[in-house]
């Protein structure tokens, strides 16, 4: 897959008076799947009962009517859900969020978008100390971690806990009564608040709360805990902010509906766009998108242009993921099925905008392709600076061998795809494009959170 994948997908609800939450929550990881396609969870309680229902696949496989019909509580008042791409720990049901346990608080569940730089140790110092684990994911080491602090209410123990984790990460948890936010000191993962006419939702993007019935109200801030208390929003400043948000939230992952930090994605990407015209202007006929990704930098490249943007890729909405498939000759041929050029490009030069280049395979099929149909000249253009080094924040970027930008100049890169011209966004027009202190980890290899001692996927599975 020439992308970065997934991340997470959190969401969580808190009400005065008793609502059907496993529904609104359905509804709400439905504008988060394109998060985490990989296992959907729901918990959901009245103040006795706490019912947990998740499962490996996407979030209408995992939530039949019957599974939803078993979450459904009268007097439910509040829930957590989430869906998942593991970057932590492999893709097995046991991984599957919420995670839950028994503990001095009663029964706690957990969902978390993000990653614990420091999981490993942590792990082996609570197992020295004789805790057993059910999971492989990081995500159960913060359970752990609040399990050990019984004596303290759950936002306390939030706050305590986070003074031992390090790394990008948004976590909801909630026990029987309370449900708790809270956002790594730097910001990485997004964490939206929202208003429901009773109550309080908390989720990884704005749409979802529309979705829930929730009027967006501001973003949980870097380093705080938030927490529902009698009818109130209570707020605790844990640890102190030191913004650094990922921009590939802005750049290729959130929703272009999604409004950040103060900061919406759509008007970033298609800024984004006017920056890299600026920077790397293109004798051509028209812009031409990679969909969807390539989209809103594409709008922006033509409006800075006055170039016409044209439909010159048609994306086949039944194709699937590309990534699935076991073999790179039927990933190829499934890049073919997944897009194709239209009669737009035949003799025509070509500005064709994406927002990344991770591995060059995609990329290179693309250019191939826009060729075979009779473009005389393909200028690739990306919204995004060459992605050098992988993400430890919840972003599975590739290894670094694999990727392209680590190993290869950018005239090597384009003598690869087969462009006849290859430019990439600065780092400064990312910033000048979303306008604020922003991760660029990937780009540069300079991490604000701090990088894992061992930053394998599967380390945790290594006893």
């Amino acid at each position: 897959m020439d992308k970065p994948r997934e991340e997470c997908g959190v969401l969580g609800l808190w009400s005065e008076e008793p609502l059907d939450a496993a529904g609104l929550l359905h509804l709400g990881l439905l504008a988060l799947q394109h998060r985490g396609q990989e296992a959907a969870g729901i918990a959901v309680s009245d103040g006795r009962e706490f019912l947990v229902e998740k499962d490996l696949g996407l979030v209408n496989q995992v939530f039949t009517e019957e599974r939803l019909f078993r979450l459904r509580l009268p007097g439910a008042r509040l829930g957590l859900a989430h869906t998942r791409y593991s970057t932590t720990g492999s893709n097995l049901r046991f991984n599957a969020q919420p995670l839950t346990a028994r503990t001095a608080h009663g029964v706690l569940a957990i969902a978390h978008n993000g990653n614990f730089t420091n999981a490993k140790p942590l792990r082996d110092r609570l197992l020295r100390e004789g805790a057993t684990f059910q999971s492989t994911s990081d995500t159960e080491v913060m359970l752990l971690l609040l399990a050990r602090l019984g004596h303290l209410s759950l936002p306390e123990a939030a706050a305590e806990a986070m003074k031992a984790l390090e790394g990008g990460y948004a976590i909801l948890l909630m026990d029987r009564k309370t449900l708790v936010a809270l956002r790594d000191p730097h910001g990485v993962r997004p964490l939206a608040i929202g208003k429901l006419p009773q109550g309080f939702a908390f989720a990884s993007e704005p749409p979802a709360l529309e979705l829930m019935g929730a009027r967006y109200l501001r973003d949980v801030r870097p380093g705080e805990v938030v927490w529902v208390e009698e009818g109130q929003l209570k707020s605790l400043q844990a640890l102190p902010p030191n913004p650094a948000p990922c921009a590939f939230e802005w750049i290729y992952f959130a929703r272009p509906d999604s409004l950040l930090d103060g900061v919406e994605a759509y008007e970033a990407r298609v800024r984004m766009g006017m920056e890299l015209f600026r920077e790397a202007p293109a004798e051509a006929d028209m812009v031409v998108p990679v969909p969807d990704s390539g989209m809103g930098a594409a709008v922006g490249y033509a409006r800075a242009s006055g170039l016409p943007l044209e439909y010159g890729l048609y994306k086949n909405p039944y194709a699937g993921r590309t990534f699935i498939q076991p073999t790179q000759a039927l990933r190829d041929l499934k890049t073919r099925l997944k897009l194709s050029p239209t009669s737009a490009v035949k003799g025509k030069r070509v500005v064709l905008i994406d927002d990344s280049i991770v591995r060059g395979t995609t990329s290179r099929h693309i250019v191939a392709m826009l060729k075979e149909a009779g473009a005389v000249e393909v200028h690739f253009r990306v919204s995004s600076p060459p992605i050098r080094f992988p993400c430890y924040y919840g972003i599975d970027t590739a290894a670094r061998k694999e990727l392209i930008a680590a190993e290869k100049s950018v005239e090597e890169i384009r003598a690869y795809i087969g462009a006849d011209s290859l430019a990439f966004l600065s780092e400064e027009g990312v910033k000048r494009a979303i306008g604020g202190p922003v991760c660029l980890a990937c780009f540069n290899g300079r991490y604000p959170a701090g990088v894992p001692v061992e930053g394998e996927k599967l380390a945790l599975e290594i006893l």
